[in-house]
């Protein structure tokens, strides 16, 4: 199966621009896994939750496809980051105590992931789903997003959105369902910072290579008039949606 690649060009935007996650998503993953000897982060990109891991667990590989993306990867003594598919991650057998897969899992061949899943993953592992839809900052800000977003956007997204905007419910998912707690994350941004946010967008590259820069500027214009100053600094909440389950 070819991989789909929408953000390689854009390694160096996602890097500098996607949000972290909350230490309480490690928190509930570490206390769900059975040990934590060994996590496994599949599609982790440029490592936003990957050194996360690290906190609560002595070893983290962390896999991605786009070599480009792991260039770019945050370092940590206890992280190994490998270029591999999420179908083939050379991980041995029977070796992981929690395989995670962050903002990656609606891209993926999920058949062939759920058996790599069940091959790596040790008896009473954890897998988990990890996914974020819209953001959040004020109804001013939210509708011109929104409008973006939908009306604008609407026919670049790939078809694999709809997993993210249903939080993942309408992906299959045959494991046994551990509960998840409510969380969000949440950064203090800049106008600059959440234009380069939207901007590692897949759709929004392909607008771009539609039409140009032309929707973007405008949304840029629209987005600046009702957000304050591009030195203010206001709240960005993104809801998060897990799917969790034991192996």
């Amino acid at each position: 199966m070819t991989f789909r690649d929408h953000f390689s060009d854009r390694a160096a935007g996602y890097a500098a621009h996607r949000p972290t996650y909350p230490p309480a998503l490690v928190d509930f993953l570490a206390e769900a896994a059975p040990a934590h000897r060994l996590a496994w982060d599949c599609g982790c990109g440029s490592g936003q939750l990957t050194v996360l891991l690290a906190v609560r667990f002595e070893r983290v590989i962390g896999t991605d496809a786009s070599g480009e993306q792991l260039a770019r990867a945050v370092p940590h003594p206890e992280v190994e980051y490998r270029c591999a598919r999420a179908e083939a991650s050379g991980l041995p057998d029977a070796a992981v105590d929690l395989a995670v897969a962050a903002q990656a899992a609606h891209w993926f061949d999920l058949a062939a992931y759920y058996a790599e899943v069940r091959r790596v993953v040790r008896p009473g592992g954890v897998i988990a789903l990890v996914t974020y839809g819209r953001l959040s900052v004020a109804d001013d800000v939210d509708a011109v997003v929104d409008r973006f977003y939908s009306e604008v956007l609407g026919p670049y997204w790939p078809p694999e959105r709809r997993h993210v905007e249903d939080g993942y419910r309408s992906l299959p998912f045959p494991f046994a369902e551990i509960e998840a707690p409510r969380l969000e994350m949440r950064q203090e941004w800049t106008l600059g910072r959440l234009i380069g946010y939207v901007e590692t967008w897949s759709a929004v590259r392909a607008l771009e290579a539609a039409e140009g820069r032309t929707a973007v500027e405008a949304f840029r214009r629209e987005l600046a008039r009702v957000w304050g100053g591009e030195g203010v600094v206001r709240t960005v909440r993104w809801p998060l949606s897990l799917r969790v389950g034991r192996v």
